[in-house]
């Protein structure tokens, strides 16, 4: 049992190492929350539009609080659009995004390859980042867990109509090989059409 553990899909491994990764982009080096009111600085570097300010109001000298550029006099702040605007905030009963610490935001969707929920700003890798394209994003969702087969930790995807259960392609392809099943999604669709209007 010990040794299952020891080895991580291709998928697990790139779900890892790009979430590590994620939320960096989006973070203030100044209060190390996520971007509110994201403004961009001469050298590039982003922050809050009140950490600059009030950094820079209560220091004799302009520079990066990153990278250490300094600024003859006070730059010019650029209005930076990539993070979401505090209208995203979560509110009752919304999903949160797993990923923002401090501020709540509200998540978009939920991936089933990684386990997690996201707001608008962590979900983009999702759209941008090759390794992460192939991945399942459904509307968020509360319980990812009971979307899981327990056996395998694959995404159910098929529908065991023999037994009336939902199952996962490796259940489908070695436990059920020879019973009748459909995609989980051709199913839904099928019960969909034939209910009354």
């Amino acid at each position: 049992m010990a040794e299952a553990q020891l080895f991580v899909s291709q998928d697990e491994f790139t779900c890892s190492v790009c979430l590590d990764t994620l939320t960096e982009p989006f973070t203030c080096s100044i209060c190390l929350d996520t971007l509110t009111d994201p403004v961009t600085i001469p050298c590039g570097h982003n922050f809050c539009l009140k950490c600059i300010t009030d950094y820079w109001d209560h220091s004799q000298e302009f520079f990066c609080p990153q990278c250490r550029q300094n600024f003859r006099t006070r730059p010019a702040l650029q209005r930076n659009t990539f993070a979401p605007p505090s209208k995203n905030y979560a509110g009752p009963g919304d999903m949160v995004c797993d990923f923002s610490t401090g501020k709540k935001f509200r998540a978009l969707k939920s991936c089933l390859t990684c386990m997690a929920s996201y707001c608008q700003t962590h979900l983009q890798p999702h759209y941008e980042v090759a390794a992460l394209k192939h991945h399942k994003l459904v509307d968020p969702d509360r319980n990812l867990k009971e979307k899981l087969c327990e056996k395998h930790q694959k995404s159910l995807e098929m529908f065991f109509r023999t037994d009336n259960i939902c199952i996962c392609m490796m259940c489908g392809m070695t436990e059920h090989n020879s019973h009748e099943k459909v995609e989980l999604k051709m199913e839904r669709e099928g019960k969909q059409y034939l209910r009354p209007l």
